[in-house]
Order: C-alpha cells, then sequence, then structure tokens
C-alpha cells in the first residue's frame, strides 16, 4: 500500500505558474508510475501528465503541453506538477496517482490504469 498526499494547490491569476506536489508514503521502496489527473466538478476525470518510474519517459495531455512539466524525486518519495502560463480553464481539482510497476519503464494516462489515489488539491486560476 502507497499513501499519496498533494498540496501546493491555491488562487492564481491567469499566465501565473503554481507546483504541486505529491508526497508518497508506505510501500515507496517499490517501484511506481505516476500520474496526474484532473476533474472538475460534474465531468470525467481527465489525465493531465505522467512519469514513468525511472523519470525517463514523460507523457502529457495536448491541453497542457509546453506549459506543464512533470518530474519525480525518487529520494523523497515525491513527484511533482510545475504548471506555467496558467489559465482560467486550469481551475479545478488536481490529483496524483501511483501504479505499481513490476518489469520496463511506462507511462500510463488512463484512469484505470492506476491503483492509488491522493485525496486532490485544488487550483483556481482567476482571469
Amino acid at each position: 500500500q502507497v499513501q499519496l498526499v498533494e498540496s501546493g494547490g491555491r488562487l492564481v491569476q491567469a499566465g501565473g505558474s503554481l507546483r504541486l506536489s505529491c508526497a508518497a508514503s508506505g510501500r515507496t521502496f517499490s517501484r511506481y508510475a505516476m500520474g496526474w489527473f484532473r476533474q472538475a466538478p460534474g465531468k470525467e476525470r481527465e489525465f493531465v501528465a505522467a512519469i514513468a518510474w525511472s523519470g525517463d519517459s514523460t507523457y502529457y495531455a495536448d491541453s497542457v503541453k509546453g506549459r506543464f512539466t512533470i518530474s519525480g524525486d525518487n529520494a523523497k518519495n515525491t513527484v511533482y506538477l510545475q504548471m506555467n502560463s496558467l489559465r482560467p480553464e486550469d481551475t479545478t481539482v488536481y490529483y496524483c496517482a501511483a501504479r505499481l510497476v513490476f518489469r520496463g519503464s511506462y507511462y500510463y494516462s488512463a484512469e484505470g490504469d492506476y491503483e492509488y489515489w491522493g485525496q486532490g488539491t485544488q487550483v483556481t486560476v482567476s482571469s
């Protein structure tokens, strides 16, 4: 089991930047592929970004490509989402997710690929 706790969400003006953090605890000596998703009220959860456990592969949704960067620090058991050039449409709750990986080094973009989820952190971008 692994527990995920997101932080860093807050109110920011359009064009601004935020860095979200996702701290993992528990069975952190295992290999985990990590992802960020977001979900607005009344809408389905949407993929944002993913990173392979090794950190050498990343993948982004088209809506955030070039603006957001996912990275990980295995020594700190933490994954980050650097968000630049924020837009009002980026306003929503952001969730961190983890998937245990037994072999290979892949990223995953489907919600159903992930086993563990954090509680979410609210990001609000004002226009």
